[in-house]
């Protein structure tokens, strides 16, 4: 047995504090109130085999958290299980481990009988004045899911009061979708024209940055990782007959950091053996047909003849082999995805899978000759082809025994923060038959606050069509959620973006595990997490706030990334119908709603409204008061919070506080054009008049919204396939609605 001497025991701490700090009168106060079972804490001995990876992070995770709570932990082998004289021991085994389990039924327990893979039973058994818990997995994974949901039990409600229960994965593929700025020469899409990008090619070549982002998405029951890149062979092979492709070094917009292409391939075995560890696979995620030239990720001539012609010859031989040597070279990469139809102008759907399946679909092919019994996975994304003509085309490995072909299809187009349901893949589900998809689960919405709404997660979720489904990956495709570059008062080295919006991260991932995990876990780590404020009321205000975003999306719908930023009010010009890209009074009458919402339009309202029809959904004029209820419920606990001290919770206030403005913003604006659209229907100045009324509310609040962001963070940022996000000069635009509103001249019935 090893005991673990680095915590003093608690009585001593105590001890020497009372006898070397405190006055005789206090010290008698202090035993009054707390018993000596509180001043005397136990001693725990935890067995479990720390050969394995999974396992070892799970044990360190609960040492952490029992040390914490004031606990004394011995850590043991599992082939030394301590004997009853032991008061308090915690088990952490397999449940195919017959001697662990045979003496846990000696006690009176046994794990449940339908674990599966990464599935856990926790179990509480006495033997007189001894306690003994059991965290029983199907699996490694298992285990440390099991160990990670003990320690919360510690860090929120105390190590006595965990409960019996089991818990089973929902989803198979919990994951990330994670665009990886690898190089200038090897971008991620759409080649680096945004800030996050560029100030993160160098976090991609960071091994610290990984562990820690691997560790968070164990704790937040992620086991997926997908890096996206436009085309990732340079900078991750060197491939045989093409070695002059392979880039050495990395380079940036201001620096270059010299790392030769052996080192290259080092660090990133050196990420994925470490993935592995905390039961995260990784994968590899191109677009295609993208080449490396001197002139670009979209230059056309490359070297060894290398063209983005999809009958260029020597580029089918170069992406057959890339792939090939992608997977040889990595023996922990679990598989690689595909997407046809980006860069393939004016081709046939049967032409872009015959070159999808000769380069992508023979390449995995070779790699599993190569390797007999390596296990590879093929995503092949439905983005611009058809289910059907894509199972035709790649059933050789969909025959193939050490080959699993699986779909993947954008499930809620680009904003998932939108509404609970989606309505677009009920073609591609029929279509499909008995394959298996993986979704992709877009967000590219809420780049700056912390967002966090459980009740909005779990009811996504729940709603995802789930026979078919193999899992989810969750991101961005315009921000790169490496270390955050956007705070005032950044930390050093720079702080993760997964830890600063650890909140909203977790949620997709804890619930994707177990969706019917209940809102007062949620509040029991708020309340382990922030000391200073009512953890309820400030859960209540969290997801008050967060529900601006699907409340306002889900009525003004943009569905793509570049057609809607709610946080900036603006798309690409071209969309917005402005030359600044603001998203005025105007766009927001025109614009219609997300078509899995009853939200009614508000071209549809007026239509109503003048001819008398009774209408069937949720109005205008109601989303803005579900904007209004929201936001001003998030205001209300906001205000009588006391004042805090505590850094991220002050931050998170704000956060949450500038959400809720944002939403009275919203909630003006809707009700201001859905009454300047009455007014040109009828003419009637009553409208007009308030229209004008809304529209002045909505600058106040635009103005609150942005001087409270600005209190914390950088703006403007350019934002890659948006426009440069300016809050202060998108206030003269907010100004102009004003004046829209008000305006006599555009008084002809349109609707």
């Amino acid at each position: 047995m090893i005991s673990n001497n680095q915590q003093q025991p608690r009585e001593n701490r105590m001890q020497r504090l009372i006898s070397t700090r405190l006055p005789c009168l206090f010290i008698g106060w202090v035993l009054t109130l707390c018993p000596a079972t509180l001043l005397l804490a136990d001693t725990i001995t935890l067995s479990a085999d720390r050969s394995l990876a999974q396992v070892d992070f799970a044990v360190k995770e609960l040492h952490v958290a029992l040390t914490t709570a004031g606990h004394t932990v011995a850590i043991a082998d599992l082939d030394a299980l301590p004997k009853d004289d032991v008061p308090t021991r915690i088990v952490m085994a397999n449940h195919k481990q017959a001697a662990i389990i045979d003496s846990m039924r000696l006690q009176g327990a046994s794990p449940s009988a339908s674990l599966c893979a990464e599935g856990f039973s926790l179990r509480r058994t006495t033997s007189q004045d001894h306690v003994t818990y059991w965290v029983i997995g199907a699996d490694a994974a298992g285990i440390m899911y099991g160990g990670l949901e003990l320690a919360e039990v510690v860090n929120t409600t105390g190590l006595e009061s965990m409960r019996d229960n089991d818990q089973h994965p929902y989803m198979p593929l919990r994951g990330i979708k994670f665009n990886c700025p690898l190089d200038e020469r090897t971008p991620t899409y759409s080649n680096h024209n945004g800030d996050s990008q560029r100030k993160n090619v160098l976090v991609m070549w960071d091994m610290d940055f990984w562990k820690a982002y691997l560790d968070d998405l164990a704790r937040f029951r992620y086991n997926y990782l997908s890096l996206w890149n436009l085309h990732p062979f340079p900078s991750m092979v060197r491939v045989p007959g093409y070695e002059k492709v392979a880039l050495e070094d990395v380079q940036t917009v201001l620096q270059t950091l010299k790392m030769t292409m052996d080192e290259k391939i080092a660090f990133w075995r050196e990420m994925m053996r470490y993935a592995k560890g905390r039961n995260v696979d990784v994968y590899v995620v191109t677009w295609n047909i993208f080449i490396t030239t001197e002139d670009g990720i979209y230059g056309n001539k490359g070297p060894y003849g290398l063209t983005p012609k999809f009958d260029n010859p020597v580029t089918t031989d170069y992406f057959r082999k890339s792939v090939k040597q992608l997977l040889l070279t990595y023996p922990d990469l679990a598989g690689i995805g595909l997407t046809t139809g980006e860069r393939m102008p004016g081709l046939s759907t049967a032409q872009k899978e015959a070159w999808a399946f000769e380069t992508y679909g023979k390449g995995v092919l070779d790699a599993a000759a190569a390797q007999p019994g390596r296990k590879i996975r093929l995503i092949h994304r439905q983005h611009q082809t058809g289910a059907q003509a894509i199972a035709k085309t790649f059933q050789p490995l969909l025959d193939h025994p050490d080959i699993d072909f699986i779909f993947s299809f954008k499930y809620a187009k680009a904003h998932v923060q939108s509404a609970t349901k989606q309505p677009y893949c009920s073609d591609f589900v029929k279509d499909i038959d008995d394959l298996k998809t993986i979704w992709t689960l877009r967000n590219d919405s809420n780049f700056y606050f912390r967002w966090g709404a459980p009740d909005f997660v779990r009811k996504f979720i729940l709603n995802i069509p789930y026979d078919v489904s193999k899992g989810y990956y969750y991101g961005s495709d315009g921000y790169i959620w490496g270390r955050e570059f956007l705070s005032k008062e950044p930390e050093t080295p720079r702080q993760l973006e997964m830890d600063k919006h650890w909140y909203h991260w977790m949620l997709w991932g804890r619930l994707g595990y177990n969706p019917e995990l209940d809102n007062d876990r949620f509040i029991q780590i708020l309340n382990a997490r922030f000391t200073q404020v009512p953890a309820r009321e400030l859960f209540t205000a969290w997801q008050a706030a967060s529900m601006v975003y699907p409340f306002t999306t889900g009525f003004h719908w943009g569905s793509l990334d570049f057609q809607w930023y709610i946080e900036g009010c603006c798309s690409i010009p071209s969309y917005a119908n402005t030359d600044s890209g603001f998203h005025d009074i105007n766009r927001f009458i025109t614009l219609g709603t997300h078509p899995g919402t009853d939200n009614i339009a508000i071209p549809d309202y007026v239509k109503a409204i003048s001819s008398g029809k009774e209408m069937v959904g949720t109005t205008p004029i109601q989303v803005s008061r579900q904007l209004h209820a929201s936001s001003d419920r998030a205001l209300r606990i906001l205000n009588q919070f006391p004042q805090v001290t505590e850094k991220e919770l002050t931050r998170t206030l704000v956060d949450i506080r500038a959400m809720a403005y944002m939403g009275k913003y919203y909630a003006h604006k809707i009700r201001g054009a859905t009454e300047l659209a009455l007014y040109r229907n009828d003419n009637e100045e009553e409208h007009r008049n308030s229209a004008v009324a809304e529209m002045t509310q909505a600058a106040s609040y635009w103005d609150l919204y942005t001087s409270t962001a600005l209190r914390q963070y950088h703006n403007p940022v350019d934002l890659n396939r948006v426009i440069l996000v300016d809050w202060q000069a998108l206030r003269q635009e907010v100004q102009k609605d004003i004046a829209i509103a008000a305006s006599t001249l555009v008084r002809v019935r349109q609707y």
